[in-house]
């Protein structure tokens, strides 16, 4: 998983090399176009010093390609309402008794009684903690752990509660927390000999 993380990173930081490269020599041939005076002038001197290409991060001009990560979604957009959601949900036909139901930032799912050690599980589910809810099952369907099928079950019925009860669209979902906790634990007769005669 590491070689492919460390692939992905170094052709990232070509593509904004280039995305650099290119603004700054459009910039300085269109400086150069306009400028017709000495070259020894205040003025060529300061545009010369002053940097011409954008000041934004390296994710905005990744967006503006096409190319997304699983860490920066847009924070600004709204979240689009998937096509599968019924319009009964959203009232009658009639536009002035319409009501706009309010979505949900966060949707959540709970499995209770897990048959398994919650230090295990854990680990698993930091795993996946801050990923993007595809990416997280992708890599929950590889990891060779028997906790990775129960988180799974969880994150899936996650997803499944987000697009089909609040009408979330299933691309733009993050799991922000996974966490387990000990729960009810049932106290067992230790019935095994202690050494004592």
């Amino acid at each position: 998983m590491v070689g492919w993380k460390r692939n992905l990173q170094t052709v990232i930081r070509q593509v904004g090399r280039r995305v650099k490269n290119s603004h700054i020599s459009t910039a300085n041939y269109s400086s150069s176009t306009r400028n017709l005076e000495s070259p020894f002038s205040q003025g060529y001197l300061q545009s010369l010093l002053r940097p011409s290409y954008s000041s934004r991060p390296l994710y905005h001009h990744l967006q503006q390609l096409g190319i997304s990560t699983s860490r920066q979604l847009q924070a600004s957009e709204e979240p689009v309402s998937s096509p599968l959601s019924s319009p009964a949900l959203l009232g009658s036909g009639k536009e002035e008794e319409q009501k706009i139901i309010p979505k949900r930032q966060k949707v959540q799912a709970v499995l209770k009684s897990i048959k398994q050690s919650p230090k295990k599980v854990n680990l698993v589910a930091a795993l996946v903690r801050g990923m993007r809810v595809e990416d997280a099952l992708i890599q929950l369907q590889v990891t060779v752990k028997r906790a990775a099928q129960t988180v799974y079950r969880v994150i899936h019925a996650a997803r499944a509660n987000a697009t089909h009860n609040h009408g979330l669209d299933p691309d733009r979902l993050l799991v922000a927390e996974a966490f387990v906790g000990k729960g009810l634990f049932g106290k067992k007769v230790a019935y095994h000999a202690k050494g004592r005669s």
